[in-house]
């Protein structure tokens, strides 16, 4: 079990070193005030006069500024290569929920890598927060109430099936797989219930829905099926 350099029993926002929008910081922050920086994120979150309260990463993107600006103790060093800052994140935090930050935007591979990453990690519920959109990794059961009309996409990173209720073109009975069938594009007709049969499935939404998505991810649907 990897060392948790950060356990939180509420909500923390992790931040990376992609472009973010302030406004989008702040509102981040306000859901969730504990703030923690991926490498480079640093950088970025001591610009925008935040102190980060811990520091995960290679250290290969830090300045040497934010490393004396930011206590010792507070820094947190991963040495290995085979993994992204995100996902070293992901392994040695702990919290109920994480509101990602900075992954998606300058880079679509750095974005890929982040999907992966949550894949990979289905036990750590994590929000990653884009300029337009948001993404997350399914959980086994999800419940999510939306305007109708909004879009709602589906993007499989493993071959997954399920059941779907409150969409406008349902996916019970379909086979859903990278380099197969896909289900972006799709919109909201009424309260959205998702069952996966394994996990795999990523979750995109307009940034618009993050307050429906918090709860969500943090209601007794989503808690009863993680645990």
């Amino acid at each position: 079990m990897p060392t948790q350099f950060v356990h939180h029993s509420d909500k923390i926002t992790l931040l990376g070193g992609a472009s973010v929008d302030p406004a989008l910081l702040s509102r981040a922050l306000v859901i969730a005030p504990a703030l923690v920086a991926a490498d480079g994120g640093a950088d970025t979150a001591l610009a925008a006069g935040r102190m980060p309260e811990a520091v995960i990463g290679d250290f290969d993107s830090i300045s040497e500024a934010a490393r004396a600006a930011i206590p010792a103790e507070r820094q947190h060093p991963v040495a290995e290569q085979d993994s992204t800052d995100f996902e070293k994140c992901l392994r040695h935090v702990a919290a109920r929920l994480i509101l990602g930050i900075g992954f998606l935007g300058d880079r679509f591979d750095h974005g890929l890598a982040a999907l992966n990453a949550l894949v990979r990690h289905p036990d750590r519920r994590c929000l990653l927060i884009g300029d337009d959109d948001l993404c997350f990794h399914c959980p086994p059961e999800l419940a999510l109430d939306l305007p109708p009309g909004s879009r709602f996409s589906l993007f499989p990173m493993a071959p997954v099936r399920g059941t779907s209720r409150g969409l406008h073109w349902p996916i019970d009975g379909l086979d859903f797989a990278p380099g197969g069938r896909i289900g972006t594009s799709n919109r909201v007709s009424g309260p959205v219930r998702l069952r996966m049969e394994r996990p795999g499935m990523a979750v995109i939404l307009p940034v618009a829905a993050l307050d429906a998505a918090v709860a969500a991810l943090m209601g007794p649907e989503a808690a009863a099926a993680s645990g």
